[in-house]
């Protein structure tokens, strides 16, 4: 029975991705699993916590002067830069060309959190974006028809549907909820003390 769990799981990729494909009226055929990468990364891999001259944890200058020197990035400056509500957040949110159509970057108490790239599906395919994380971090610590998922050391990269790559830094993101959580927390206890005043 334990031979049969690595046929399954072949199985189980091979029509995920052929449903995956088809959702997207993509024609490419996807190879049978004899042609798969047979050698896939260590999971002791430290995961990228960025991408080309952009990472997790760079200032907004420095995120500013990256976007503008990439030929990527079609960055126009501080029109391009949004403060959020909360006071201690902001976002970038920019047009890409060639392989990437919108990038955002998402920063809190002046550093970025999340990284966003929405790929251009004309151009590079899921399937190939997918076997080239796998070949660099080993297989997903989650694989779903929506999203596959790496996270390990306090940094997540995502592959989301239609084709969007993620880099978020955990720790602040946690660190986030827990504040939301508290937040409501607080307001649901207020809100009880003021209806026991009836």
């Amino acid at each position: 029975m334990r031979a049969l769990a690595p046929l399954v799981c072949v199985l189980f990729l091979c029509f995920s991705f052929s449903a995956w494909t088809e959702e997207e009226g993509a024609e490419a055929q996807v190879p049978p699993p004899e042609s798969a990468p047979a050698e896939s990364a260590p999971a002791a891999v430290p995961l990228s916590r960025g991408f080309r001259n952009l990472s997790l944890g760079m200032s907004l200058d420095d995120l500013k002067a990256g976007l503008a020197g990439d030929g990527l990035f079609n960055f126009r400056g501080d029109r391009d830069v949004s403060f959020l509500p909360q006071r201690d957040q902001s976002l970038i949110e920019t047009t890409g060309s060639s392989f990437i159509r919108r990038a955002f970057f998402q920063l809190r108490d002046g550093e970025v959190f999340i990284m966003g790239f929405a790929l251009n599906t004309a151009l590079v395919d899921h399937y190939s974006v997918f076997t080239s994380l796998v070949k660099k971090y080993g297989e997903p610590s989650s694989l779903d028809p929506r999203e596959a998922v790496w996270e390990r050391d306090g940094v997540r990269i995502s592959i989301e549907r239609p084709l969007t790559v993620k880099y978020i830094d955990m720790r602040v993101f946690n660190s986030i909820i827990d504040q939301a959580a508290l937040a409501e927390s607080r307001e649901i206890r207020l809100r009880e003390e003021f209806l026991d005043e009836f």
